[in-house]
């Protein structure tokens, strides 16, 4: 028969319940922060999508003050317009993304800001990948692409992306064209290339017309001059010649 009492044999199963029930919390805990992504109108193929995303603060004595975000595959920069943000906050088209910043929020507030795609891609479910910058400098890399991508709001684990999963496209949906392009429009000015001249200011071409097309008033004056001084040369020569013979 066994020694133990039935007192001390509760005791033992009340700890290891208690200490069972513990792990499985730890485990199923997500990390106390992420950023959150969302959309009302999540659907494959969709236009002119306003997107939210929510970075929320780990920090207890830092503001975040700059979010930088990695577009995922069929969203160009150029697609991408800024809704709202955080006071002061202003938006930056980058390579491959774009950055929001400005000055630090509240230390622990979250931050949140809002973009408009022109078109979401035909996919299942879009990551953005997030760099989240405090002002002390501290950087929380929301970047790692998980086998379950998080829940249908982005909800990730660990150092998850932010993914938005969307609908089937609705039918007859189809992709847009290109977007139109960023660079501006050229000047009127145009830079001559190799083998071309500008073209010239009127005082300039009147110049050159001159040169070209005849010779100018000056120097006519100047022709004229010079034949008048040969002509009195030679008139001294001949006088002075007679003179001698006489």
């Amino acid at each position: 028969m066994s020694r133990i009492t039935l007192p001390r044999a509760a005791r033992r199963l009340t700890v290891a319940a208690a200490a069972a029930t513990t792990a499985v919390l730890l485990t199923a805990v997500p990390a106390a922060a992420h950023v959150e992504v969302e959309s009302d109108r999540a659907q494959a193929l969709a236009e002119n999508v306003e997107i939210t995303f929510v970075a929320e603060s780990e920090s207890a004595t830092a503001g975040i003050t700059q979010l930088r975000v990695v577009l995922p595959e069929g969203i160009e920069p150029a697609d991408v317009v800024y809704g709202e943000g955080p006071t002061g906050w202003t938006f930056t088209a980058e390579d491959d993304g774009y950055t929001v910043k400005g000055p630090a929020v509240k230390v622990g507030e979250n931050a949140e800001h809002s973009i408009v795609v022109r078109q979401l891609p035909d996919a299942k479910e879009l990551a953005f990948k997030t760099l989240q910058t405090y002002g002390d400098g501290t950087i929380d890399r929301w970047i790692e692409l998980g086998g379950s991508g998080g829940d249908e709001h982005g909800h990730g684990h660990g150092n998850e992306a932010p993914v938005l999963k969307l609908r089937a496209a609705a039918p007859g949906a189809r992709t847009v064209g290109p977007s139109p392009s960023a660079s501006p429009t050229p000047s009127a000015t145009v830079t001559p290339t190799a083998g071309e001249t500008a073209s010239p200011t009127p005082q300039a071409a009147e110049s050159r017309q001159g040169d070209d097309g005849g010779l100018s008033a000056t120097a006519w004056t100047g022709i004229v001059a010079a034949v008048l001084v040969v002509a009195a040369a030679v008139v001294f020569l001949v006088r002075r010649r007679r003179g001698v013979q006489e």
